[in-house]
């Protein structure tokens, strides 16, 4: 019974939401700048930097019987984005075991949609420290940590300055690299940020593809399109439709439908042997035959090729009366094409 009670008295008490940030930043501090001290002890400080990260993301999602306190979570969002938490954070990522990691990109995920006062902290923390995706997206060349830096990255480029960012910087080049490099999961991963980055803030995308149209279809059609990978080839072609349906980027779809080199890649993709690049394929190539301002030399390849291009299209078959119908209309607008 006294042992009880003496439990009782010298419990260490909770800490505070904010207590908790503070705690992670100190022990943030310590893992990064005491790189002499003995291993036993930065393990020590890492397995208690583990378990922190970890009740701050219970505060931030609730313990499964309770729903998350909206005052606890302010706390921590104000606290988290008042000094270099998150640069921190990001930088002792790679030192972390994967269930720390894991957590620490579910309390990066959750802090993004956080709002104070109806601001979003986590963008103007951003804004002023853009170089952070510097560290994040190289990380698809770092092997190990590149899984957990490719989710914290997506999660940043929620925010329209940050996609921006990314957008016009050297990174966009790099992403070609990324996607096909042979491991799969990263490679997979690096998709989805690149399409993310290409779908996600219309207006920015229309206005990155505006100004990057010669170099970045150049590089889109030569490592996506032209891939001797078959995900790839799937992949790109799919995210290209997208890109061209997409209205925002209506005067970009013109641009690219004009293209006659554009054009001479799709048609060999129709010819692909796999039915689901076929069928992806369909949906990019339909846009060069209904636009009605064809150049002559668009109109020309169009009809040496129309007895070729009949039998491809007779060929491709999806259930879905939208799609009958599209395709009905272009094998039309084919057949009447006339020198």
């Amino acid at each position: 019974m006294k042992k009880d009670v003496m439990k009782s008295i010298f419990k260490p008490k909770p800490r505070s939401p904010t207590d908790l940030v503070r705690h992670v930043r100190e022990l943030l501090i310590f893992v990064e700048t005491n790189k002499e001290v003995r291993e036993s002890k930065r393990e020590e400080k890492l397995t208690e930097l583990g378990k922190t990260i970890l009740e701050i993301r219970t505060v931030l999602f609730g313990n499964g019987t309770a729903e998350p306190n909206p005052d606890a979570c302010v706390q921590i969002t104000q606290e988290f984005f008042k000094e270099d938490t998150f640069r921190l954070l990001v930088l002792a990522l790679p030192k972390l075991d994967l269930g720390g990691r894991l957590h620490s990109t579910h309390v990066v995920a959750n802090l993004q949609r956080q709002r104070v006062n109806s601001q979003l902290l986590a963008s103007q923390y951003l804004e002023k420290n853009m170089n952070l995706m510097d560290i994040l997206i190289p990380g698809y060349g770092e092997g190990d940590i590149a899984l957990t830096y490719g989710a914290i990255a997506r999660e940043c480029i929620r925010h329209q300055c940050v996609a921006r960012y990314v957008l016009e910087s050297d990174h966009m080049r790099k992403f070609f690299g990324y996607i096909q490099t042979p491991n799969f999961e990263i490679a997979t991963d690096a998709f989805s940020t690149f399409k993310e980055l290409l779908t996600r803030h219309k207006s920015t995308v229309a206005e990155f593809l505006s100004k990057n149209f010669d170099w970045f279809f150049q590089e889109y059609s030569s490592q996506l399109l032209e891939s001797s990978s078959y995900i790839t080839r799937r992949q790109g072609i799919k995210l290209l439709a997208d890109m061209l349906l997409d209205r925002s980027n209506s005067a970009v779809m013109v641009r690219y439908v004009s293209s006659l080199d554009n054009l001479r890649i799709l048609m060999n993709l129709l010819r692909d042997s796999n039915k689901s690049i076929q069928l992806e394929t369909f949906h990019a190539f339909k846009l060069f035959v209904a636009n009605q301002n064809k150049p002559p030399e668009i109109v020309s390849i169009l009809v040496t090729n129309k007895t070729k291009l009949l039998r491809l299209l007779a060929n491709i078959e999806k259930e879905d009366e939208q799609f009958q119908a599209d395709k009905g209309q272009i094998i039309n607008e084919i057949a009447a094409l006339g020198p």
